[in-house]
Parts: C-alpha cells; structure tokens; sequence
C-alpha cells in the first residue's frame, strides 16, 4: 500500500470528503440535518494536508489516513461554522496528544472495500512506522456506538487507558506503547 500526502487538485476530493464524513456521521448528520450538506461542506473545506493521507493499493484509492503529533497538531482556522463546531466537541473527547504520541485520528476505507483487511494492514504500517521513528505510543479513539472498531483495535494490541464524554459523545481513548 501506499500513503500519498492528500492533494485536491491530484485527488477525488468528493470520495476523501465522504470518507472523512463516515467516521462521525452521527455528529455531521446532527448538525448538518442531511448527508449531502455535510459531505458538502467538508469537500468545499479540504486543502493539501500533510497530515492527511490517501491509501492508494495498486493506484486506487481505498481509504484515507489522518494523523498528528505534538508536532504536527490540528490547526484551527476559519472554516464552515458546522464543522468548526464538530473540531470542538472533538476537544472534549479526542485523545489528548503528548510528547513522543502518534495520534491516529482517522482511517476511513471505502465502502466497497470494507472488510478485505485494510484497517487492520492500516494500523499495522503505522505502528512500524511509529517504532521506527521512535515514537513512545500510538494512540487512537473508539467511538462508544463503535463496538466493531474498538474490538479490532484490542485485537491489534490497543488497551484503553481513558474514557471521555461530552453532550452523548463518548469515546474510548486507546494506545498502544511502543517503549
């Protein structure tokens, strides 16, 4: 597989937009009131990321990846209102990044590619790649309603070390130490 820096100019912007919707449809669908609207609004937001990665296996696209570090954290800037307020109830139940963390914030597969292994050779790649680089944890959320996903993550090796809510979103605050 490969992890190609996200580019709109280069990449199906709609397809990265739905992806990035499907991770936390239930937030976007509450505040967006329709699918549509939010994938909308989402694409029209996109810009080369560095943190942002499309999965290319054999040149096409099967999911995307985003990640931060204490040293490449999210910004906040203008942005739709809507989704500047997904950013702040993410605040209250994401993962606080730390020195030496690699946070996972979002792998999202293609629907028709779903259930073929790639998160689980996702989430593998980025642990080699954590340990090389010499990171001391990689670390990631469980959404509470996504029994599945924190069940593959616990079979890779991910424990939970905090649970976080806010305004019923929950998520299970998971890593994996490396050191």
């Amino acid at each position: 597989m490969e992890y190609v820096t996200f580019d709109p100019k280069l990449h199906n912007t709609r397809k990265v937009a739905t992806l990035i919707y499907d991770v936390d449809f239930r937030t976007f669908d509450r505040l967006f009131k329709s699918s549509k609207k939010a994938i909308d609004a989402i694409e029209k937001d996109l810009r080369k990321e560095e943190c942002l990665k499309v999965v290319l296996d054999n040149g096409e696209m099967v999911g995307i990846l985003m990640y931060y570090t204490s040293h490449t954290n999210h910004e906040f800037r203008l942005k739709h209102y809507k989704l500047f307020i997904v950013d702040f109830l993410d605040y209250f139940v994401l993962c606080d990044i730390k020195e030496g963390d690699f946070y996972l914030a979002e792998i999202a597969i293609d629907e028709s590619m779903r259930s073929k292994g790639y998160g689980g050779r996702i989430i593998q790649d980025v642990l080699e790649y954590a340990r090389k680089n010499n990171y001391k944890r990689v670390t990631l959320d469980a959404d509470f309603r996504n029994a599945r996903a924190k069940a593959l993550y616990e079979k890779m090796g991910f424990k939970v070390f905090n649970k976080k809510s806010f305004l019923k979103r929950g998520m299970y605050n998971m890593e994996f130490k490396l050191s």
